[in-house]
């Protein structure tokens, strides 16, 4: 166990000349010994699939409502422009440039002319294009990956290392493997002792990881590369330190890194959209005895977050964090006792695909507070209103502020909580703390997010002093 398996995020990798001599190379040597897993260059991913928070429809989306072929076609089109430009940005030498270029042009006119013949085969009434959406879904995925996996390794075989992208994708490949078959393959000839492979976050395999896990997909290869191969250490580097919160709301001097947690936390993270590892790929480490470390990818010297599953020490708040959300409120005045209403909000949540956040209800409303876009929303609503058309359903723009620690037994989270969001002029919607102690949230006016994130962490961790130290008001965390 002599090797680190590391993933590098897309905003990470937008800036892939930045880390060529801090973190492939160190002091003029190439730090062999090292695995990286590598999503899509920053804004790929949503050009090609849709975007992650607003929905966009990017070629994926294009081609799965398409009324006409001009749509997927331009999006496809802007999608290649985009990652032309992104290897532009990163690569130096003429020659590595074009044939960064060229191994763009061929994926995206194979994507193309695939989706032509399976456009044409379903004009036949034997065939189904729902039927194969997951498969164009995959294959269109796993052009970002391959792009930037080849374009890293054309950076470092740039600077004398010997490195190698690993395709994973099963570009034009016979035959069909499961997860662990394809990468037991791809790294069958690779020796990371003496050469630096750079892998694809997306894999093509039997199990479909876009089925299950969908954007999640690039950890899940991540966590399974660092268990198969017995690694030392699973890191994930950032562009960012995993912090007490945004230190553009807070500001830099009173936030605190995390510097070590536990999979309680990174789960209520992961709630709250900003992912610090997916929960399945954690579990996959966990399983396999194998560390997480999260490190700024631009702070190399920085030790970063360790998480385990270790408890906390003493009980304290590590992180105050939000999220912008829409409140779906169901109200009928006949619910009261009668079974079925939750089940069927449930299905139309995720028939539409929509995340959900949290929960309240009461006799004779349940709402569920959901991360999702308006236009998935208004099909919700719309599904209820025509299954309860007795019910009055609303949705609403709001937030969600968290309060979230190993440990926050003790603390009185919630009432201080409450009494700081009123010292500093906004009302709590709702607030809610569960049994296990791990996080308290609260429900606000959306324009009080930020302000709301500012008061509590204020509250819990302190501001510091003109001087740079901590006040007095600072509690333990």
């Amino acid at each position: 166990m002599t090797h680190t398996v590391e993933k590098i995020g897309g905003t990470s990798m937008s800036r892939l000349h930045e880390l060529r001599d801090t973190l492939f190379i160190k002091n003029g040597e190439p730090q062999y010994g090292r695995i990286f897993v590598v999503s899509a260059f920053g804004g790929i991913t949503d050009m090609l699939l849709e975007h992650k928070k607003s929905g966009e429809d990017g070629a994926y989306a294009a081609f799965a409502d398409a009324e006409d072929d001009h749509g997927w076609h331009d999006a496809l089109t802007r999608a290649c422009r985009t990652m032309i430009k992104a290897h532009e940005d990163v690569l130096e030498h003429p020659g590595d440039i074009a044939q960064a270029t060229a191994f763009v042009n061929e994926r995206i006119e194979g994507a193309r002319n695939c989706l032509i013949d399976l456009q044409r085969l379903c004009s036949y009434g034997h065939f189904r294009l729902n039927a194969h959406l997951m498969h164009i879904r995959e294959l269109l995925s796993g052009l970002g990956e391959a792009h930037s996996a080849h374009v890293a390794a054309l950076v470092l075989k740039r600077a004398s290392v010997n490195a190698r992208a690993v395709d994973l994708t099963g570009w034009r490949e016979d035959g069909e493997v499961n997860l662990d078959e394809r990468i037991n393959n791809a790294m069958a000839s690779v020796d990371p002792a003496t050469e630096m492979p750079i892998v694809t976050g997306y894999a093509q395999c039997r199990e479909g990881l876009m089925k299950e896990f969908d954007r999640g997909y690039s950890e899940v290869t991540f966590s399974q590369m660092a268990a198969l191969t017995g690694a030392r250490e699973a890191i994930i580097h950032k562009e960012f330190h995993l912090s007490s919160a945004d230190p553009k709301l807070v500001g830099a001097e009173n936030v605190r890194t995390l510097g070590h947690t536990n999979y309680d936390v990174a789960d209520q993270m992961a709630n709250l959209g900003m992912e610090a590892i997916h929960p399945s790929a954690a579990k996959t480490l966990r399983q396999a005895g194998v560390p997480l470390r999260v490190t700024n990818a631009f702070e190399p010297e920085e030790p970063g977050t360790v998480i385990d599953d270790q408890p906390a020490e003493t009980p304290a708040v590590e992180m105050v964090t939000g999220l912008d959300i829409i409140a779906l409120e169901v109200f009928e005045q006949d619910m009261v006792g009668v079974k079925g209403y939750d089940a069927a909000i449930l299905d139309a949540l995720t028939r539409h695909d929509v995340r959900i956040v949290s929960k309240a209800s009461n006799a004779n409303t349940i709402t569920h507070y959901v991360d999702a876009s308006v236009k998935a929303m208004r099909k919700v609503a719309d599904d209820l209103a025509e299954k309860y058309p007795q019910s009055e359903i609303r949705n609403r723009k709001l937030a969600l502020v968290s309060v979230i620690g190993r440990d926050l037994d003790g603390l009185s989270t919630l009432q201080r909580g409450l009494q700081a969001l009123d010292d500093n002029g906004m009302a709590s919607l709702g607030a809610t703390q569960g049994p296990r102690h791990v996080d308290t949230q609260f429900i606000l006016e959306r324009e009080d997010r930020d302000p709301a994130i500012k008061a509590l962490h204020d509250t819990f961790f302190g501001k510091a002093s003109k001087n740079g130290k901590k006040s007095d008001m600072t509690i333990a965390a």
